[in-house]
């Protein structure tokens, strides 16, 4: 059945929803990481091992989901229409709630303490007025209390210490013991002016402990930008990878797999590892570096920007034989499917299945234990923001170099009647390239980055 494209109030209810989706997919993934990772007792080393295994099962029950909507519902969608999809959606969504709200009594909650963006804000604003501001003799700090809220025992923050290891033993829920210096850090000395100098206006008084609570945050987001690359390269698993392999033979015996379902290669890759990771390779770490951790959060994220580079040469390579083989049968012209099989592409899908579950496992839980406890969730939720960065990202630099590629005459790399005619290993070999910098961009951050707290076993 042909599409027919949608006006006035169809449209507005498709976009209505579609909106109501991200909505709520953001709101869920922004919280419940954080909310889960809460339940362990950050104080006892069992604790930590359990909140780290949360983080690896938590991208596991990620994969499982999308496992079964790559495959089932897909089915489901090109054989019974997109309204069963929906619906079928709809109601696993409408099932969760009451298996979420069973549990609700046995729940560890934080209560709210105010939206972290608002102290960011007061922060960065204070710190830019009264830079203009001419001091004054008179003027000293604002401030030395602690945050005024109920729970401020449980929202304080730590020294940095000289060493570089990962937070553990003092990362607890309750986090952190009191600031009692009477001045703010020496680390982006320029903020320290939204509590050394008298405020502008009262309600831009801001404290110490808010001051060095914003710094933490600061500093963690050079991490959080070395991983949009990563997901750019991400953004390939639904896009171009899926053409190339719409243009090869994708039967597995009697049964005709649709490109849609693809992504379940990296899904089951992802189900695969996750456990491995967890009840091998950690374990084995553990012993080897006699340490709690065994892999630290930053070169656990450092693996998955190696397997993305990895990824990207590979899938080079992969075009390069598919596009060798359609020459060589005389179907480069033809869009018909290629004599060469889709599992090709598994390889690829291999690397960036790999790459996300090392990233994004190990982002949510570097940003858990290093932002300050009030921030929290707000820390974890950068982890999404370069999931959304990366995608958008990915269609910037496909503009790019059509633009770039296409002046003087010159045929753009990625348009043509078909994607024989584009020059897909050119532009992968580009995002190698981009990723090999991205990654000597986050050494440079990683090494400088001193973790909040000192391992101890």
């Amino acid at each position: 059945m042909p599409c027919h494209q949608v006006h006035g109030a169809q449209a507005a209810m498709l976009f209505i929803g579609l909106y109501l989706v991200a909505l709520g997919v953001g709101g869920i993934k922004g919280s419940l990481p954080t909310h889960g990772a809460e339940q362990f007792d950050g104080n006892t080393p069992q604790g930590r091992k359990q909140r780290s295994t949360f983080f690896n099962y938590f991208v596991f029950s990620l994969a499982c989901g999308a496992l079964i909507a790559v495959t089932f519902v897909v089915w489901i969608e090109d054989n019974k229409g997109w309204q069963w999809g929906f619906g079928i959606s709809t109601l696993t969504i409408l099932l969760s709630i009451p298996i979420f709200l069973g549990g609700s009594r046995f729940y560890k909650n934080k209560i709210p303490l105010g939206s972290p963006l608002t102290t960011i804000s007061k922060v960065l604003i204070a710190s830019l007025l009264n830079t203009c501001m001419a001091r004054s003799s008179s003027n000293a700090i604002a401030s030395m209390s602690t945050s005024p809220t109920p729970n401020e025992e449980e929202i304080t923050t730590r020294n940095t210490p000289k060493n570089n290891t990962p937070s553990t033993s003092e990362d607890q829920e309750l986090q952190d013991t009191t600031i009692v210096s009477e001045s703010p850090s020496q680390s982006l000395k320029f903020l320290n002016r939204s509590v050394i100098n008298k405020p502008a206006f009262d309600v831009l008084k801001c404290s110490v402990q808010q001051l060095e609570e914003v710094k933490i945050v600061i500093k963690i987001l050079p991490i959080f930008a070395c991983t949009i690359i990563l997901n750019a390269c991400l953004a390939q698993l639904s896009t171009f990878s899926v053409q190339q392999a719409a243009t090869m033979d994708t039967k597995l015996g009697t049964l005709k797999v649709p490109p849609a379902s693809l992504p379940v290669f990296p899904v089951v890759f992802i189900m695969i590892i996750a456990p491995l990771y967890d009840h091998v390779i950690i374990p084995f770490a553990r012993r080897a570096t006699k340490s709690e951790t065994g892999v630290t959060h930053l070169q656990r994220i450092g693996v998955g920007l190696v397997l993305s580079i990895l990824a990207m040469a590979v899938a080079a390579l992969v075009e390069i034989k598919r596009k060798r083989v359609a020459t060589e049968t005389g179907r480069a012209g033809s869009e018909g499917p290629l004599p060469i099989s889709f599992l090709w592409i598994g390889f690829q899908y291999l690397f960036l299945g790999s790459a996300d579950l090392f990233s994004l496992a190990g982002l949510l839980e570097f940003f858990f234990t290093e932002a300050p406890f009030s921030m929290r969730s707000l820390a974890t939720s950068l982890s999404w923001a370069s999931l959304a960065m990366g995608y958008y990202l990915s269609t910037v630099i496909v503009s790019v170099v059509n633009g770039v590629t296409g002046v003087s005459k010159h045929k753009a790399w990625l348009s043509g009647s078909n994607l024989n005619d584009y020059h897909l290993e050119r532009f992968y070999w580009l995002m190698c390239l981009l990723s090999g910098l991205n990654f000597l961009h986050y050494l440079f951050w990683a090494r400088k980055y001193k973790y909040r707290s000192t391992a101890t076993n």
